[in-house]
């Protein structure tokens, strides 16, 4: 019997499924544990080969008769802001987004279900407890954080961080090469700040600042309204068969 060290990764494929994003397709994922003292480092290999994290786990799809999903990335020193995102940034001028350790908490969860049950009401995490969700946030062998976006106090100018509830989240991984946004969610009755536009606004400013080239958006599809907003951050890089081929 051959044993492998818990270093060594090992890829797996899964069976086929239906396409969350395309009707009448088939998804296959190929995917491999992030554990162990080399997580991190594999964690960079593999992002910056197409791979999402997701846990402990990084995967990329591997589906038979389609390749849809193309990994993204905003090439950070060269994005400038449209008019509309210009005018989204002004909106929540009253916001601030702040790190915070990634450990879960009750207020945290109540709003990803609240996000989850208005948006996402038939997607694949919507039976996810509150342990899965403490699991999505801590289990992690690699540098995350949690960002957290809440209104500005008094006291904002000096420490810079917010006040009162959070209005949105996002799970970041620190790449050497960039940030990469894992997974955000935000409260649907601020639908009209466009929440999520402006988390990824947010993030390519704090990449620019951290000195790392890229942020990574995860697939886009073309042709899916689910991912339809990520071309709208240009220039970006997308993973071709070549290799990633910059769009303007």
């Amino acid at each position: 019997m051959t044993s492998h060290s818990r270093d060594t990764p090992q890829f797996y494929l899964t069976a086929p499924s239906a396409c969350p994003y395309l009707p009448g397709q088939e998804e296959r994922k190929v995917f491999t544990h992030l554990v162990g003292r080399r997580a991190r480092d594999l964690n960079e290999i593999l992002t910056q080969g197409g791979f999402r994290r997701s846990q402990t786990i990084a995967y990329r799809p591997a589906c038979e008769s389609c390749r849809a999903c193309i990994s993204v990335r905003v090439v950070v020193a060269d994005f400038a802001p449209s008019a509309s995102q210009r005018r989204i940034l002004q909106r929540n001028a009253d916001l601030v987004g702040a790190p915070e350790p990634n450990r879960p908490v009750s207020e945290q969860y109540a709003l990803f279900r609240r996000y989850l049950d208005a948006r996402h009401g038939d997607g694949g995490m919507v039976d996810m407890t509150v342990l899965d969700y403490a699991m999505m946030i801590e289990d992690s062998h690699v540098d995350t954080h949690l960002v957290a976006y809440r209104r500005r106090g008094p006291d904002t100018a000096i420490n810079g961080r917010g006040v009162g509830p959070t209005v949105a989240l996002c799970l970041t991984d620190v790449l050497s090469d960039g940030l990469s946004m894992v997974y955000s969610f935000y409260d649907p009755t601020e639908a009209h700040r466009s929440l999520g536009t402006l988390m990824i606004l947010d993030h390519i400013r704090r990449a620019r600042d951290l000195g790392l080239p890229y942020l990574y958006l995860g697939y886009w599809v073309e042709g899916s309204r689910k991912m339809d907003y990520k071309a709208k951050f240009t220039p970006q890089e997308r993973l071709m068969g070549p290799g990633w081929q910059r769009v303007e």
